[in-house]
């Protein structure tokens, strides 16, 4: 794809998906049940879209495939925070979607071009905490999403039990703490989640791809 609109964000993330906690995609496996169903939240700290500045927004995006994503026949839909004006919403939806970005380069791009069915992005107050060294999260859209993430706690004990992938040729995160998540999305995108995959992590991504 030929890039017109250089862009850059910062962002940290707190992702669940129906996987179990090991999340076979990270390993060029298949989806634990087949199928895949996603919700991923994201706090800009810094951005821009070519001169229009991205500080301090949020977003959300969600997904779902019959197969594997690789596969496509996916349906995304996108979040975007409502404080946002013209150009940022307009800026987020083509980032979100893998728009003006080089092929391959992003998560985004990859759930893009395999979700043929994009529903129409919602404006919306975003209410999203994330620690990602505690692991913990929440996400409130209401109407459209409510999600948490929690650390995995050990089965005997209780104990909280932190693992993290470290990904080198990774195209989302470097370093991703692993964790549990739930979620429950609305509407025309139903998704329901409970104790699965969770994933928090400190993102830095751009046009070309992932920046460290």
């Amino acid at each position: 794809m030929t890039v017109s609109v250089e862009w850059e964000v910062k962002a940290t993330e707190f992702a669940n998906c129906n996987c179990s906690y090991g999340c076979p995609c990270q390993f060029n496996a298949l989806p634990t049940h087949g199928d895949c169903k996603y919700v991923a939240a994201f706090q800009i700290e810094q951005g821009h879209f070519g001169g229009v500045r991205l500080d301090g927004l949020r977003a959300v995006t969600m997904g779902m495939w019959p197969g594997p994503i690789h596969e496509g026949k996916g349906t995304m839909r996108v979040v975007i925070d409502e404080r946002a004006d013209p150009r940022q919403r307009d800026a987020l939806a083509k980032i979100l979607t893998g728009q003006e970005t080089e092929d391959m380069a992003t998560m985004w791009w990859v759930f893009g071009a395999m979700s043929p069915t994009k529903l129409p992005p919602v404006y919306a107050k975003i209410e999203l905490e994330v620690d990602v060294d505690k692991r913990t999260a929440r996400l409130e859209v209401p109407g459209v999403v409510s999600s948490k993430g929690e650390p995995i706690r050990n089965p005997v004990t209780g104990a909280e039990h932190r693992v993290r992938i470290d990904f080198p040729q990774s195209f989302e995160y470097r370093l991703g703490e692993i964790a549990s998540g739930t979620s429950q999305v609305t509407g025309p995108l139903a998704i329901d989640l409970k104790d699965s995959w969770g994933l928090f992590a400190h993102l830095h991504l751009s046009h070309k791809g992932r920046l460290n």
